[in-house]
């Protein structure tokens, strides 16, 4: 493909690479991951983080080499097609698009919750329209208000670690890591905590975006996740100090109660705040990465061809972009998606499965296939460690889409453009 009008523009760097990573996964998730991870592993909370840490590091090592080699927009789903076939970057693309859709209903709907809960389906739609807004401007400006976010979020956790270790409410021996809720409980948690890191992908999405991407993209994917997985062990020892796992597991706001439970009541408010930063980092993110793989779906005919345009001045999947910001501000003024998109973990998981077996294929040599298959397996199992709501409604929807794809076959022809999605193997 030429740069005559239907190319993005190459203007990320690995620092803004770095903050679009960490925007999506230093977001609302830390915020909210810890007492349902805790109340599934019990004193094991930290194993279950070590496990995501792990399962997500074989994956961004995965996503790093297929990226350098396939530095497109669309991410897996432009992997799993070169190097699996057509099916499997189908699946992976419908999983990641109609997962995230609901991801980022449910996390408008979240900073709605926080800032005006009477409101929060209003706050929801103009939050939307106003990230989706900046989103159609050009993807610097996206990465310019997405350091603001990360400065802001970074900021408010560090507060959060330093008031819980430095008072005296904290207790060493709170930290035990004995696993009370049992091996299934470790990697159930596991699978919730690793939904929390798995923002990694929205480099990979911008692929297309970033200037250097061999080279930047490899770089900027484990440096976002050391990042990342610092600042979680940070917040999740200094809560657990406090709290211990116990009383983690049965709060409802738990980084607003440990703040409180170690006797600064009055850093609460700054935590809430806080907590509705991160969810606009993370909708912003999101929605970055599902117009990008909507675009790159697009391009092959799997979605309507008219989502493929790039506008001439801003450079960005503009249309996309407006298609998914107009379905997320409908689900979010309709529908409260918070409770019920437990699909989406499954769903993500599928995906980074498709990832692993894609990286796979590059390397015959075992040392090479050693992280994939790890990562690969590791997704499987806690894909299946999520509860049993989550994993019958992601198969299902897993299922439609293969379903279509057959249909779409039968009746219509492929119409795929293999290689199309901009610089492509």
């Amino acid at each position: 493909m030429t740069a005559s009008g239907s190319e993005l523009r190459r203007t990320l760097g690995v620092g803004d690479a770095v903050v679009v990573g960490l925007g999506s996964m230093v977001g609302a998730g830390i915020f909210a991951a810890l007492a349902p991870a805790a109340r599934a592993a019990g004193s094991g909370l930290l194993l279950g983080l070590a496990v995501a840490a792990v399962v997500a590091y074989c994956n961004a090592m995965s996503s790093a080499r297929l990226a350098a080699r396939y530095p497109a927009s669309g991410g897996t789903y432009v992997y799993g097609r070169e190097r699996l076939g057509e099916f499997w970057g189908y699946l992976a693309g419908w999983s990641f698009v109609v997962g995230k859709t609901a991801s980022c209903a449910a996390m408008a709907l979240t900073v709605g919750a926080y800032v005006w809960p009477e409101q929060a389906h209003a706050v929801a739609v103009a939050a939307v329209v106003a990230l989706t807004a900046v989103n159609y401007g050009g993807v610097q400006k996206s990465a310019w208000l997405t350091r603001v976010i990360v400065a802001v979020v970074l900021g408010v956790l560090a507060s959060v670690v330093v008031v819980c270790l430095l008072s005296g409410e904290s207790d060493a021996g709170r930290l035990d890591i004995g696993a009370s809720g049992g091996a299934d409980g470790v990697l159930q948690a596991a699978g919730l905590l690793f939904f929390a890191f798995a923002g990694y992908a929205r480099i990979a999405t911008l692929g297309e975006e970033v200037r250097d991407p061999a080279r930047t993209i490899p770089r900027a994917i484990p440096l976002a996740l050391g990042i990342a997985l610092l600042v979680y062990v940070c917040v999740a020892v200094a809560v657990l100090s406090v709290l211990g796992s116990g009383g983690l597991g049965s709060a409802t706001a738990p980084l607003a109660d440990a703040v409180r439970a170690a006797g600064v009541p009055g850093l609460a408010p700054v935590v809430r705040v806080g907590a509705a930063v991160a969810a606009l980092g993370s909708l912003l993110a999101l929605i970055l990465g599902v117009s990008r793989t909507t675009l790159a779906m697009a391009r092959d005919r799997h979605l309507p061809g008219a989502l493929a345009a790039v506008h001439p001045r801003f450079r960005v999947p503009h249309r996309a972009e407006l298609a998914v910001g107009t379905v997320v501000a409908l689900l979010a003024a309709t529908v409260d998606v918070r409770g019920a998109i437990g699909f989406s973990s499954f769903g993500v998981l599928a995906y980074y499965a498709v990832a692993n077996a894609s990286a796979w294929t590059l390397d015959a040599s075992p040392a090479a296939r050693l992280v994939p298959v790890v990562g690969l397996v590791g997704c499987v199992v806690l894909a299946f460690a999520l509860p049993g709501v989550s994993v019958a409604v992601g198969a299902a929807v897993l299922a439609v889409g293969a379903a279509a794809y057959g249909v779409r076959r039968r009746w219509g022809g492929s119409g795929s453009v293999s290689g199309a999605a901009g610089g492509g193997g």
